[in-house]
């Protein structure tokens, strides 16, 4: 079920920020900025600390932008802050400094609709919420499909450059690069 033109589902967690919990994290605590919400299956796994870091890594990028990247699983803040704690060299996500969501009761990645039931953990959903709170792309992958944070990156340039501009993005758009008029003229006039 695409959650795309909908509001994005409210919920209240706990979430550690760092080396400290946090007992009711909410992304409407983000209204008014733009949200990268990703999901990923489990902490201490092999595939889930190369996507962290490589959101860590671009960290700075994303703040140029006024998005607020933020990680879900269904493990425990325990565990999210036990994981913390672990060199990168050793499979650890230490240094990850933006929110990690503990989703312990399933809930959230039920609301999501990307929850694996028969395995208990949630699929590599990725969702761009906009700054009133609505859900403008998703993408899901399958457990052992890593993503590409350089097109989420993308995908915020798009969402930006649309709403300051009110052109559309074509295939693979990029910031800097042509877009047009969302009318058939706008279409003739971008593949002259």
């Amino acid at each position: 079920m695409s959650l795309v033109g909908k509001k994005a589902p409210e919920f209240r967690a706990k979430a550690v920020i760092k080396d400290k919990i946090y007992d009711d994290f909410s992304l409407s605590d983000y209204l008014g900025k733009y949200v990268v919400f990703f999901f990923y299956p489990l902490d201490f796994t092999f595939v889930c600390p190369t996507e962290l870091h490589a959101f860590q890594d671009k960290l700075k990028e994303f703040e140029k932008r006024g998005t607020q990247v933020i990680g879900c699983s269904i493990d425990s803040w325990f565990s999210h802050a036990a994981w913390l704690n672990v060199p990168k060299s050793k499979g650890g996500i230490q240094g990850v400094s933006y929110p990690i969501v503990s989703d312990i009761h399933k809930s959230i990645a039920r609301f999501f609709d990307v929850l694996k039931e028969e395995d208990g953990i949630a699929y590599r959903g990725l969702f761009l919420i906009d700054r009133n709170g609505v859900i403008r792309h998703q993408v899901v992958n399958d457990l052992p499909l890593g993503r590409s944070v350089d097109e989420t990156l993308r995908m915020v340039d798009s969402l930006i450059f649309h709403e300051k501009h009110g052109e559309v993005c074509p295939a693979n758009w990029k910031a800097g690069a042509k877009a047009m008029k969302p009318t058939e003229e706008g279409l003739v006039e971008y593949f002259a």
